[in-house]
């Protein structure tokens, strides 16, 4: 294209200063109306094709970027998503975060997210106006708290918004994957041979310790093994390994379920420091299948979730709610699997 426009001003020093192009100064270098450049930006199926380079070629060369919120005015869309993050650090959010950005991508949306220090009613609502500032046509709530779902339906958000792990205003089968993996790993050491099996919970409060909680309870329950009550952890390796040494005092026990990877490496070190042999003497299953849970020794046996695609799953589930659309979605399954390795073995007694 031959045609170059600078586009400058003059400031009140004197000095020349290059300025941001226009959607006009682009409808001039390419001589259309600027309601024709519009056009071309909105993807008007109007546009014939030599208008539409014309168009394409002129932005190139004014370097022109369209302005984002004066575009979401006009046409209601910002082409903007929204994540409110419980938690931050941990693999799994981590993981279906990214998963969720690269999907987002891919269907032409980029990603705001609000971080919760806190699960005060005031926190929650600043973030829910963070994002609605940032003009998002929807949100993914991906926080681990009942409560936050609870404050949520009282703001009466009137942007469209789903929960990863909750059932409610969630995607149902989420939630119910949870409960599913805790059931799957502790039919997993029932099959073994194992009775009395300890559960080393996440947080009070949590969905995800509740809903694996809820798991490992079905899985006693329907094998009419005797129930304990679950020991409530926090997640850390650090609370694992202590919790280690406490049950060492009373090896009562032959089998231990702990809600995550990191309590359930923990575990195996601290049974390790007093003598207490993993698998042998106790077995011990995880849940998440983090990377390290293959090089932990010995390698952890865990249930392995598919955070890519739960993060897939959320852009294709929001994009419904905001489209209104009811047709039914093709989804692949993002349902969880037993990863067996060295971590279990036979119930002591029963080789």
């Amino acid at each position: 294209m031959n045609v170059h426009i600078e586009v400058r001003r003059v400031n009140e020093a004197g000095e020349e200063r290059t300025r941001t192009a226009s959607i006009r100064d682009v409808a001039r270098a390419a001589d259309v109306s600027y309601q024709t450049v519009s056009r071309v930006l909105n993807d008007h199926p109007s546009i014939r094709p030599a208008t539409k380079q014309r168009v394409l070629d002129a932005m190139e060369e004014l370097r022109y970027r369209p302005n984002q919120a004066a575009r979401a005015l006009v046409t209601s869309r910002s082409s903007t998503l929204g994540v409110i993050l419980g938690s931050r650090g941990e693999y799994g959010p981590t993981s279906s975060l990214a998963a969720f950005e690269d999907s987002a991508r891919e269907h032409g949306y980029w990603v705001n997210s609000a971080y919760l220090r806190d699960t005060q009613p005031e926190t929650i609502r600043a973030a829910v106006e963070h994002l609605r500032r940032q003009s998002v046509e929807g949100i993914v709530v991906h926080a681990p708290q009942v409560r936050v779902f609870d404050i949520l339906a009282e703001l009466d958000v009137d942007i469209p918004y789903l929960g990863l792990n909750t059932a409610e205003r969630g995607i149902v089968e989420l939630a119910e994957d949870q409960m599913r993996g805790g059931k799957m790993a502790t039919e997993h050491l029932i099959e073994l041979g194992h009775v009395e099996i300890v559960h080393v919970a996440g947080p009070q409060d949590w969905i995800e310790a509740e809903s694996r909680m809820r798991g490992y309870l079905h899985a006693l329950s329907d094998a009419d093994l005797p129930t304990r009550a679950p020991i409530l952890g926090d997640w850390t390796a650090d609370f694992g390994y202590r919790a280690a040494l406490e049950l060492s005092h009373r090896l009562d026990f032959t089998a231990v379920f702990a809600a995550n990877d990191a309590m359930a490496v923990g575990l195996m070190h601290g049974f390790r420091d007093v003598g207490i042999d993993v698998p042998r003497r106790v077995s011990i299953v995880g849940f998440d299948d983090i990377p390290l849970a293959a090089h932990s020794w010995p390698p952890l046996t865990t249930v392995h979730q598919q955070f890519a695609g739960l993060g897939r799953r959320a852009v294709t589930e929001l994009l419904r709610l905001i489209n209104a659309d009811d047709a039914p979605p093709l989804l692949a399954s993002v349902e969880p699997s037993l990863v067996v390795r060295a971590s279990t073995a036979r119930a002591f007694g029963h080789q």
